[in-house]
C-alpha cells in the first residue's frame, strides 16, 4: 500500500521561509531607524549647542563693538599724527637743506672777481645768474660748488659778454640738482 501525504510541505516550507525573511527585514528596518533616529538626535543636540554658543559670542560682540570703534578711530588718529610728523620732518629737513645750500653759495662767491644777481630754488633745481671777470673765474666757482654735500650737477646753461660800467665782464647762468644728505640714524652712527 502507498502512502500518500497530501500535506503541502512545499509550501509550508517556502511560507516558513518568507515570513522568516520578512522578519528579518522588518528587524534590520527598525534597527535602521533606530540608529537614524540616535544620529538625528545627537545631531540636533550638536546643532543647538552651537547655536547656543553662535548667540553667546554675538552678545559678546556687541559688547566689544564701541571699544572696536574706539580702536579704529584711534588708529586713524595716529595715522593721521604720523603724516603730520612727517611732513614736519620734510619741511625742517628742507628748510635746514635751504640754508646750507645759501651758505655754501656764498661761501664760494669770490667776492672780488664776481658776484651774482640770482639764485632761484624751485624743487630740487637751483639756478644761479651772475657776473664774472672771465671764464677761469666761472670754471672754478662751478667746481667749488659741485665739492658741496648739497649740490651736484653743476651746469653752466649761459655764458656770454656783457658790458659792466664800460668793462668787458662775463655774464653766466648755472643750473644745478639739490641733494639732501641722508640723516644719521642711530645704526649708521656704529
Amino acid at each position: 500500500m502507498l502512502r500518500i501525504n497530501l500535506l503541502p510541505i512545499r509550501q509550508l516550507k517556502k511560507r516558513a521561509n518568507a515570513r522568516n525573511q520578512i522578519v528579518s527585514f522588518t528587524t534590520l528596518v527598525v534597527f535602521l531607524l533606530l540608529i537614524l533616529g540616535t544620529v538625528a538626535f545627537l545631531q540636533s543636540t550638536k546643532i543647538n549647542t552651537i547655536e547656543s554658543q553662535i548667540a553667546q559670542l554675538k552678545v559678546e560682540k556687541k559688547k566689544y563693538a564701541p571699544i572696536l570703534k574706539e580702536m579704529k578711530r584711534l588708529e586713524t588718529a595716529k595715522k593721521d599724527l604720523e603724516n603730520k610728523i612727517g611732513i614736519i620732518k620734510k619741511l625742517k629737513r628742507d628748510s635746514a637743506t635751504t640754508v646750507h645750500i645759501l651758505d655754501a653759495v656764498a661761501n664760494k662767491v669770490d667776492s672780488k672777481r664776481m658776484w651774482l644777481k640770482s639764485l632761484k630754488q624751485q624743487g630740487t633745481s637751483l639756478s644761479l645768474t651772475g657776473v664774472a671777470l672771465d671764464n677761469r673765474t666761472i670754471a672754478q666757482f662751478m667746481d667749488s660748488l659741485k665739492e658741496s654735500p648739497y649740490i651736484s650737477g653743476v651746469n653752466l646753461s649761459n655764458a656770454s659778454l656783457t658790458k659792466v660800467s664800460g668793462r668787458n665782464l662775463k655774464s653766466f647762468s648755472l643750473a644745478c640738482s639739490i641733494v639732501s644728505p641722508k640723516e644719521e640714524t642711530p645704526e649708521t652712527k656704529k
